[in-house]
């Protein structure tokens, strides 16, 4: 994720020129490490049932991927409380940040 830029108030990661929604800051190291570990469990599960044609596994364990994100802050409500919208998933430069963005490109990032 380091090759990734992340907006200047710390909110997104910006991959493929689209916005994505980084995990609270707020949640402690361990916490976090926590909810990560549980999210790579839940997409390990996700390929698991994929292959196995599962649909009730699958089904399960998409489930746990979405309860892993919205803990670390990824989807659900916003970790933010000045009011700010929520961009995740837009095109960058389709929001507030278009002009960091665009700069960001023209710097080579």
């Amino acid at each position: 994720m380091a090759d990734h830029p992340v907006t200047p108030d710390g909110r997104y990661l910006v991959v493929r020129e689209r916005l994505w929604r980084r995990a609270n800051p707020a949640l402690g190291t361990g916490e976090s490490e926590r909810l990560v570990q549980s999210l790579m469990t839940a997409r390990r599960a996700v390929a698991a049932a994929k292959m196995s044609g599962d649909a009730l596994a699958l089904r399960k364990a998409r489930a746990g991927v979405d309860a892993s994100k919205r803990a670390l802050g990824e989807r659900g409500p916003v970790w933010w409380t000045d009011g700010a919208p929520d961009y995740n998933r837009h095109m960058a430069r389709n929001t507030p940040y278009a002009d960091w963005f665009a700069a960001q490109s023209r710097e080579g990032r």
